[in-house]
């Protein structure tokens, strides 16, 4: 077992380091307005970068280049940041950190900032750390941020500015808009791609949304057949042990996972929950001194439903096939399950109710077309008979597992 924990181990960790450099396609504009094309590398950062690397050519050397020489620069069609000198407010959301003062404080400050939405309105985002600050601008003014801000009154009680609403109303005007409306807009990022999306709608005016392009699509639903291949040993500890160990024994078992894409890291990390049917059935017989006959029947029955919640980590390679590597924490659900150990004549000597406690599962896959997908995964060491003291239980399980993602 820990010569394939260690070589699952190191095929993680070379996939891990080949996965770590992705140049794609993109540009940047240069103090002097000059246009380069060339390849950035996308790290799809949470927090708003003050430089980025790229490579003229696939096998040129790879540069950085920064915000002091630098006005703009996008990836591809998925992301895209420009240098502004802004008002920025750094009011504190903590809690603990809030000030009394209901107006904002503003600083000018250069950054570069991100764009969700460009067009009759554009919509920018900065995000440092906690610190997270959103900004627009019109066809007819320049940009300047969304003012929020949470504050204490003078008996300690919270209080929101929520001034961004106010601002939507007056510069961002449609016929079709009611004050309601802007009362449920959010100080949060969806909310206010949503707002400004139908606000080019309302106007009739081409945008370009940059979050659609990044999100995708963030849930799959997948059926998944398997052939498992099952051993299991059993130790009793006392003066006259029944022990048994199972052959390895093929079965089958399915599976549907629902799996939550993490819209972070270009969607690299996903969240997975696969309720999977399995069943185990075996025999076993052996001589023994320890018992009238001489022979020791063992007879395992085992059915339950497996429920896995798994992290899972993918690898592109292309855009059509992606590799993946997951662990997962694996609850088990039996029903009607037992091992019995009768004697030769078919008297029975004992019969110990099935009961697993949640083990670990470590799987490695291949998907195509974000249709299909092929995964090995290896389950060591699930004890079944946790009701029992006195005994001790080893049930491995090999899985080849197909799957079919229905969307």
């Amino acid at each position: 077992m820990k010569k394939q924990l260690l070589f699952l181990l190191v095929t993680i960790l070379s996939f891990s380091s080949y996965s770590q450099i992705s140049f794609e396609k993109g540009y940047y504009i240069d103090n002097a307005n000059q246009k380069v094309n060339c390849l950035i590398k996308d790290t799809d950062r949470k927090n708003n970068p003050t430089e980025f690397e790229y490579k003229l050519t696939e096998t040129g050397e790879s540069k950085i280049a920064t915000i002091k020489t630098i006005k703009e620069f996008a990836i591809g069609t998925s992301s895209k940041y420009i240098k502004k000198t802004v008002s920025m407010d750094r009011s504190s959301e903590s809690v603990s950190n809030l000030s009394k003062d209901k107006a904002p404080t503003f600083n000018e400050e250069e950054h570069f900032l991100k764009v969700l939405i460009e067009g009759k309105a554009s919509l920018y985002e900065y995000i440092e750390g906690n610190l997270k600050r959103y900004f627009y601008s019109t066809e007819t003014s320049d940009i300047s941020q969304l003012i929020f801000k949470s504050y204490k009154s003078p008996d300690d009680k919270i209080h929101k500015n929520n001034r961004f609403r106010q601002q939507l109303w007056v510069d961002l005007p449609c016929p079709d808009f009611k004050m309601s409306k802007i009362e449920n807009v959010s100080y949060k990022k969806n909310d206010l791609v949503r707002f400004f999306t139908e606000y080019s709608e309302c106007h009739n005016s081409e945008l370009t949304n940059f979050q659609q392009k990044r999100i995708g699509n963030l849930f799959n639903l997948t059926i998944r057949p398997r052939v498992n291949s099952t051993s299991l040993s059993i130790r009793q500890d006392s003066n006259n042990p029944q022990d048994a160990d199972f052959d390895n024994k093929t079965g089958f078992g399915l599976g549907l996972e629902a799996e939550f894409i993490l819209p972070f890291n270009k969607n690299k990390w996903a969240i997975a929950l696969e309720p999977t049917f399995q069943s185990y059935k075996n025999e076993q017989t052996s001589e023994s001194s320890i018992v009238s006959g001489g022979v020791l029947i063992a007879n395992a029955d085992y059915t339950s439903i497996e429920v896995p919640l798994s992290l899972r980590h993918y690898f592109f390679i292309n855009d059509n096939s992606k590799i993946f590597v997951d662990i997962s924490y694996i609850f088990d659900f039996s029903s009607s399950s037992s091992v019995t150990f009768k004697r030769g004549d078919n008297t029975e000597l004992s019969n110990l109710d099935i009961n697993a406690y949640p083990n670990i599962g470590l799987g490695i896959g291949y998907k195509y077309n974000d249709k299909y997908s092929l995964q090995f995964r290896f389950q060591p060491d699930r004890e079944i008979l946790s009701d029992y003291v006195y005994y001790d239980s080893n049930y491995k399980t090999f899985s080849v597992i197909l799957g079919y993602s229905l969307f």
